[in-house]
């Protein structure tokens, strides 16, 4: 069950951080849903480093390092995707 929850969770950090990075995106769903999963997981290990990833009600602090995290790796994922699809109209 837990991965049916970091794929959901993911897929709303994907779609937000496509909301909030500027101008149009080009990358697939399922490439969103990836970096936002992953955004959330590397999230996590940065809240945990800072000791705010168990607290007592809603985690502000670590839903905010995981949007964060999903934001720069949708913008990667964004940029390789570009990339790798231009070399490929080239070829």
């Amino acid at each position: 069950m837990g991965w049916i929850w970091a794929i959901i969770v993911g897929f709303v950090l994907g779609f937000i951080a496509k909301l909030i990075l500027p101008g149009k995106q080009h990358s697939p769903l399922w490439l969103v849903v990836a970096m936002g999963t992953i955004g959330g997981l590397v999230g996590n290990g940065i809240a945990s480093a800072f000791g705010v990833r168990y607290t007592h009600g809603i985690d502000w602090t670590r839903h905010l390092f995981q949007l964060i995290a999903a934001i720069v790796l949708v913008a990667v994922g964004e940029s390789v995707y570009k990339a790798v699809k231009r070399d490929n109209v080239r070829r």
